[in-house]
Parts: C-alpha cells; sequence; structure tokens
C-alpha cells in the first residue's frame, strides 16, 4: 500500500513553489494576454501554396514584434498582433507577395478586435470558471459530503494556478482557446477525483477500524494505477496533436499541462486535502460532545 497521506507535506510543497514561481512572473511581468482579451488585429493571407512559415514568420515580425500565427489549411498564414495597422498590414501584404509571388487580392481578411471587447471576454471567462467550480462544490457535495467537495474545489483551484503559472513562466499567449481547454481540464480532473472519493466511500463500508489516513492510502493505492495509465494516453495522444497539428497547440498546451495537473492533484492534493479536514473536524466534533 502507497503512504501517500504520509508525505502531505512533500506533494504540497512541490505545488506551492512552483505557484509561488508563477506568482513572482505574473507580479513581475505578467501573463501574456493574445489580443483575444488585450484588443488587435488578426490577419489571414492566403498563400495559394505550401510553405515555409518560420521564414513568413521573419518577414511578419518586422512589421509586429508581438504578432503570432498559425497556419490554416497547410495554405493560409492567420496573424494575430495588437501591433499592426491598416498600413502595416499592406506593407507586410507587398513584401509577402514579392517573396511568395502572391495574388493581388491581398488578405483574406482583416478584422479589429477592440480592448473593451477583450476586457468583457477576459470578465466572462474568469466567470465562467467561477461558475464551473462553484457548480461543482455543490455537485460534489450532494453526491458525497461537503468535505469531498471542498478537498475536490482546492484540487480544481490547483490545476488552475499551475496551468496559469507554467504561462506565465514561459510566458505563452493567453487566448480564448485557453478558456476552452481551462473548463476541460476541471471537467477531466474532476472525474479523477471522483474516481479516488468513490473508492473511499466504498472503503468505508468494508475498513471500519481503519484510521482516515490509512483508508486514504488504501483508496489511493487501488486506483493509482488507473489514474496514470488514463493521463498517459491523454498526454500520448496530446503531445501528438501538439507535433503534428501546429494550428491547434494554443488548445493542446493548456489541456497537456492541466491534465498532468489534475492527475496529480486527484491523487496528490485532493485526498489529503480531505483527510486534513476530516481530522481537524473530527476533533472539533468531539471536544464539543466533551
Amino acid at each position: 500500500m502507497y503512504k501517500i497521506i504520509e508525505r502531505t507535506k512533500l506533494w504540497f510543497a512541490i505545488s506551492i513553489i512552483i505557484i509561488l514561481i508563477g506568482v513572482g512572473f505574473m507580479a513581475s511581468r505578467g501573463l501574456n494576454w493574445s489580443i483575444d482579451f488585450k484588443g488587435g488585429t488578426i490577419v489571414s493571407i492566403n498563400m495559394d501554396k505550401a510553405f515555409d512559415k518560420s521564414e513568413a514568420d521573419i518577414i511578419v515580425k518586422k512589421y509586429a514584434n508581438d504578432a503570432t500565427s498559425v497556419t490554416l489549411n497547410n495554405t493560409v498564414i492567420e496573424i494575430k498582433s495588437a501591433e499592426l495597422t491598416t498600413e502595416k498590414v499592406n506593407t507586410m501584404f507587398k513584401e509577402l507577395k514579392e517573396k511568395y509571388k502572391l495574388k493581388d487580392s491581398g488578405p483574406v481578411s482583416q478584422r479589429t478586435i477592440e480592448a473593451s471587447l477583450g476586457t468583457h471576454t477576459k470578465n466572462n471567462a474568469i466567470l465562467s470558471i467561477i461558475v464551473a467550480n462553484i457548480l461543482i462544490l455543490l455537485y460534489i457535495g450532494w453526491r458525497f459530503e461537503f468535505k469531498f467537495g471542498l478537498s475536490a474545489i482546492v484540487a480544481l483551484v490547483h490545476d488552475v494556478l499551475i496551468t496559469l503559472s507554467v504561462y506565465a513562466i514561459f510566458q505563452i499567449p493567453v487566448d480564448t482557446a485557453f478558456i476552452a481547454a481551462i473548463l476541460t481540464v476541471l471537467g477531466y480532473s474532476m472525474s479523477d477525483t471522483i474516481v479516488v472519493f468513490d473508492r473511499v466511500r466504498e472503503n468505508q463500508k468494508f475498513m471500519r477500524s481503519a484510521n482516515v489516513a490509512e483508508l486514504a492510502n488504501a483508496s489511493i493505492t487501488q486506483t493509482f494505477r488507473r489514474s496514470i495509465f488514463t493521463v498517459l494516453t491523454v498526454v500520448i495522444t496530446l503531445t501528438s496533436v501538439f507535433v503534428f497539428v501546429p494550428a491547434i497547440r494554443n488548445f493542446s498546451i493548456p489541456l497537456l499541462v492541466g491534465i498532468i495537473s489534475g492527475c496529480y492533484s486527484s491523487i496528490f492534493i485532493a485526498t489529503p486535502v480531505w483527510v486534513i479536514l476530516k481530522n481537524r473536524i473530527g476533533k472539533k466534533v468531539v471536544v464539543k460532545k466533551i
């Protein structure tokens, strides 16, 4: 039987160190918000054929140092930047046209996202995460008990903070795909946590003489292989997507980080937090009875 609960301080310390480093980067440099949140210009240019994206990016960066780009259908480059103006877009297109012998039609599309719209999107994104956590707390509290629900929420907040920390440390652009990925991660992490909690509840019927730590260790041990094999399957799939489908890397990166964190939190964060709550609340109840 794995001695997970006995090393609770170690598991918590690992997470706290990563989060504190991330908070330090957020405080000093902030998150790298994409134009989806801070406003800017999105330009799509049809290159008519397959092209070397790295060469095209060199030209793009001359006109917008903050630009990010993805390739769509191997022939269209989509550029996002807060620095691009109509004049810069036209000049940039002329240079791309000369290099790649493009048609005279110009960019396929060009649209501007206002900063106020980006702020509105950011606020709605934060609200959606908060609402999701509240609903999960209510569901787990009803399905199991409040202490399980509170432990699950701590694990979910942990997953969000770890993912944000990775984004802050490596300055990965935070866009709307990030929000969709985070909500997906919350669902995955909760599913993994419920598997452990369900085993805890089942073991309570057969391990009446065991203390809370022994009960938790036994439950984690029984579900450990399932959690590891599941996350490995997902990680292998997401890694393949990241490598071979560059167009959706902005979606696969937070999923990859969040799902690894979700597996970690379901085993090393949620259940130890439940044990702490169980022991402390149990002690208070005993004191009141006396």
